[in-house]
C-alpha cells in the first residue's frame, strides 16, 4: 500500500490544510492588533486617567480574563486604582463584568475573545 498509494494527492491536501491554517491565523494576528490599538487609542484621549487606564489594558490584552487582585498584582497599581481604571474600560465597552458579584469579580475582554474564538462554534446538532 505504501508504494503504491496517491502520495502527492495526500500531500497536496494536507499542504492546502496548512497553508489555510497559517493564513487564518495571520488573519485573526493582524485583527488582534487592529483591536489592541483602537482600543489603546481611545484611551490614550483620556487626559490624565490614561496611564491607569493603559496599564490596566495592557495586562488585560495579555489576560483577557482576570480578577481585580491580578490587575493590582500585576501592576503594582492600588485596588481602588485598578478597580477605578478597570470600571472606565468596562464604561468605554472595553471590558465586561462577567461574574454578577460585588467580590471577586473577574472581567473579560470580548473583543478579543470574539476574535480569538471566530470559528470554533460547535456544529448545529442534527
Amino acid at each position: 500500500m505504501r508504494r503504491t498509494g496517491d502520495w502527492e494527492s495526500w500531500l497536496a491536501f494536507f499542504l492546502e490544510g496548512v497553508e489555510e491554517t497559517a493564513t487564518g491565523a495571520v488573519d485573526t494576528c493582524h485583527r488582534l492588533v487592529e483591536l489592541l490599538a483602537v482600543d489603546r487609542g481611545r484611551l490614550e484621549a483620556a487626559g490624565r486617567r490614561a496611564n491607569s487606564m493603559l496599564r490596566v489594558h495592557d495586562v488585560l490584552s495579555s489576560r483577557v480574563i482576570i480578577s481585580l487582585a491580578d490587575v493590582h498584582t500585576t501592576t503594582g497599581m492600588s485596588l481602588p486604582t485598578a478597580a477605578s481604571a478597570m470600571q472606565t474600560l468596562v464604561g468605554q465597552g472595553i471590558a465586561r463584568e462577567i461574574t454578577g458579584r460585588r467580590r471577586n469579580r473577574l472581567f473579560a475582554y470580548d473583543a478579543y475573545l470574539a476574535i480569538l474564538s471566530e470559528g470554533t462554534e460547535p456544529l448545529p446538532s442534527r
